[in-house]
């Protein structure tokens, strides 16, 4: 059952996926605007081309004849998707999927609109002078992000009126595709947020990794742990909002699905029709399966019938702290002494200021607290420079 995929996006998500697709002996040809980047260091094939440039899209499509398209990133042409579809390729998790999740607009409306789930306050702005509207009737503070991005890219909290101008000019500089529209959001005071990892299955019940607890900065995942606390109740409640969304999109794979959680409350946030960046905690073995091990498997086909908490565990970010090209990684010697903790480095060929290079893992089979393993990966993660 050896496949072709054609991964539409190869940053660190995306070489684990293809590190679990080897394992597998699956053939996988890996896409990005540059080139060496870390999917492309394990895969096969490599194509290097501007993903939001439909007619290049099609053109690679058309050479390869893949049968599986996975899209890793958001920065793509998704609507040609649509037509792939109809041609007889299978699209990760669906075309549908791929559309409504790659913009805030449409999942949001549909989370909100179609399905009642509980979210934020929201409106839209295609104007800076739309932004101090919307922002005025939403109060202080408030969360601004392009319709298009991820990683926190175009993100910020409006605290007052000196803040919109900033604000409005992120959104439309750092975002990762054309379009001046933003979503603007009531500030949610939750007491936490939690990713919960969703695999639906070609011909196999809905199935949920134990819920990752998470810390931001700048909009993007800086630590992650699992399993996170959370009541019964809470937990069927985004249990119950997770399957309702995932099967309204349609297909197989694994959904990072995003929350905040108030006393009496659980909001819905966000959604990623793949592997998430929070979801890396489950490289430290704290399940049966990893989260590219699960969605590989669900779009192949092949039956999980069980996720299972076989440890506790932690990950924490390795930044970079400047601009540069082929960083030199150190401090992995020191690093590698710590007991019960690993490390990835994702191999990305040029660095900035806070670009994700790695990421440092704690775990522990025992009785240890969450609280104890995120200070170790913190720590081990501050031992590693890539510069």
């Amino acid at each position: 059952m050896k496949k072709k995929i054609l991964l539409l996006g190869s940053g660190e998500l995306g070489k684990e996926f293809v590190i679990a697709a080897q394992r597998l002996g699956q053939h996988v040809i890996a896409v990005d605007s540059y080139d060496d980047a870390p999917a492309m260091q394990v895969a096969q094939e490599k194509e290097i081309i501007n993903m939001l440039d439909g007619d290049l899209l099609d053109q690679v499509v058309a050479k390869h004849k893949p049968d599986l398209i996975v899209p890793e990133i958001e920065a793509i042409r998704t609507e040609r998707f649509y037509e792939y579809e109809k041609q007889g390729f299978q699209v990760v998790p669906s075309a549908k999927a791929a559309n409504f999740t790659m913009n805030r607009k449409s999942i949001r409306d549909l989370a909100s609109k179609q399905l009642g789930l509980p979210t934020a306050k929201y409106l839209y702005a295609s104007s800076e002078e739309e932004l101090k509207k919307a922002v005025r009737e939403l109060g202080f503070p408030c969360v601004v992000k392009p319709l298009m991005s991820s990683s926190g890219k175009g993100q910020s909290v409006i605290k007052n009126e000196d803040d919109i101008s900033k604000a409005w000019e992120a959104s439309q500089t750092k975002g990762r595709a054309s379009g001046a529209e933003v979503i603007v959001e009531e500030f949610i005071r939750f007491e936490s947020e939690i990713t919960l990892l969703t695999v639906t299955q070609k011909n196999g019940k809905v199935l949920f990794c134990p819920p990752i607890g998470h810390r931001q900065e700048r909009g993007d995942y800086q630590e992650s742990w699992q399993p996170t606390d959370i009541s019964e109740t809470q937990l069927k409640e985004a249990q119950s909002m997770a399957e309702a969304v995932t099967r309204e999109l349609t297909g197989a794979g694994i959904w990072g699905v995003e929350f905040f959680l108030c006393t009496d409350k659980v909001y819905f946030s966000e959604l990623s029709p793949r592997p998430h960046d929070t979801g890396m905690v489950t490289l430290a073995g704290t399940q049966n399966f990893n989260e590219f091990e699960l969605h590989l498997r669900a779009i192949l086909g092949i039956p999980i019938p069980e996720i299972t908490l076989e440890r506790k565990g932690a990950s924490a970010v390795i930044l970079s702290s400047t601009d540069g090209k082929i960083p030199e990684v150190t401090g992995l010697d020191v690093a590698a002494g710590m007991p019960e903790s690993d490390f990835r480095i994702f191999g990305k060929p040029v660095t900035r200021p806070y670009r994700r290079m790695g990421v440092a893992l704690a775990y522990s089979g025992k009785n240890e607290e969450i609280s104890s393993l995120r200070k170790r990966a913190v720590l081990l993660a501050s031992k590693i420079k890539a510069n």
